[in-house]
């Protein structure tokens, strides 16, 4: 049987249970994520002294009586304790089954966490996983001078460079977070991003100042005139540090700040004991320019997946057969997105 979790004392008792979870899966991230029509939930289930959480946000079709799930922006996916490898996921399977099809809930997709290998071998065998691409990190269970030894030599000299002429501080206030604002729009605005990665200003306020995770904004000062001259979040939650958001004033592009941060945060992060300091991949999960940025800070990589599963096949085809005749014409959709029915139109650039 399935155990739907909504308040956020029981959320992150559960949570609590498991220990060694990201800021991904906490209530609070998921109330910040959600649109306006999405519901978020934790999905339970026990057996025996195993227990497993799969936390979504639930939404509404449009025009039909059906709903479907996806997951926050970021690593999220399946969560598991005491898994042995005579667990039956069968059982599992029959149980969120039953629980998807009561609730009309048709289509299933949730972005896996890469460091937690329990969730593909828990989905193996329910709907498709696929591979997108690689995600960077920094193991910060080695000694530092063994993580500066993977960097790349051009890197070594940009972060010397900087550290002589900037300096790395706490954003702490109204100010710090107006100017990490400003510059993060920025960035998004010249890389033409969607609006997606775009957010109001209670936002960044909220993720900062939360208690279900520590978040830290970290800037850069450009020492001769005392201006902050890049800014980036990162999250520190279980044994993991997430790199999140970042911007710079490309005036000092050619200072590198960004490269200073995170070798700044590197520092802090091993001395806090944490294990993992993760960068992420490219856009898209393809390995372009970003991913080749991240990955002059070391060689250490996950695989990043997708969980994708069909629940109601015949409605499925049906939402996504109107989708394609009334909406708009075939040629111009995106035909890797998933859900069908809710596929954007193509990119022209």
């Amino acid at each position: 049987m399935i155990e739907v979790i909504t308040n956020r004392q029981e959320w992150n008792a559960e949570l609590d249970r498991i220990g060694a979870v990201d800021f991904y899966h906490t209530y609070s991230y998921h109330q910040l994520s959600k649109r306006e029509e999405e519901l978020p939930v934790l999905l339970k289930y026990n057996e025996g002294q195993s227990v497993i959480f799969l936390p979504l946000l639930l939404r509404n079709i449009e025009n039909s009586e059906y709903k479907d799930a996806t997951s926050v922006y970021g690593y999220c996916g399946i969560l598991a304790q005491n898994i042995d490898p005579n667990f039956k996921k069968d059982n599992f399977y029959r149980a969120l089954n039953t629980f998807l099809n009561k609730t009309k809930i048709i289509a299933v997709f949730t972005r896996l966490h890469p460091y937690i290998d329990e969730a593909e071998f828990m989905l193996q065998n329910l709907g498709q996983i696929t591979s997108l691409g690689k995600v960077v990190y920094i193991d910060l269970s080695k000694t530092l001078e063994e993580q500066r030894a993977s960097y790349n030599r051009r890197l070594k000299t940009y972060i010397n460079k900087a550290r002589k002429l900037c300096t790395v501080i706490e954003g702490t206030t109204e100010e710090h977070l107006d100017i990490f604002i400003s510059l993060y729009h920025d960035n998004m605005r010249r890389i033409e991003a969607t609006d997606d990665y775009f957010f109001d200003t209670d936002y960044y306020r909220q993720l900062l100042m939360n208690d279900d995770y520590e978040a830290s904004l970290m800037m850069c000062k450009y020492n001769a005139t005392g201006e902050i001259i890049a800014g980036a979040i990162f999250i520190k939650s279980g044994n993991i540090i997430q790199y999140h958001l970042s911007g710079l004033n490309h005036l000092y592009f050619d200072l590198q700040p960004i490269k200073l941060i995170i070798d700044e945060m590197r520092i802090k992060g091993t001395l806090q004991g944490y294990h993992y300091l993760n960068l992420g991949g490219g856009k898209g999960s393809e390995e372009d320019s970003l991913f080749e940025f991240k990955a002059k800070f070391s060689k250490d990589v996950k695989i990043f997946k997708i969980w994708k599963y069909i629940v109601n096949k015949d409605a499925y085809k049906a939402l996504s057969e109107s989708h394609l005749q009334t909406e708009l014409k075939s040629e111009d959709l995106d035909k890797g997105f998933f859900p069908k029915y809710r596929a954007p139109l193509k990119s022209l650039s």
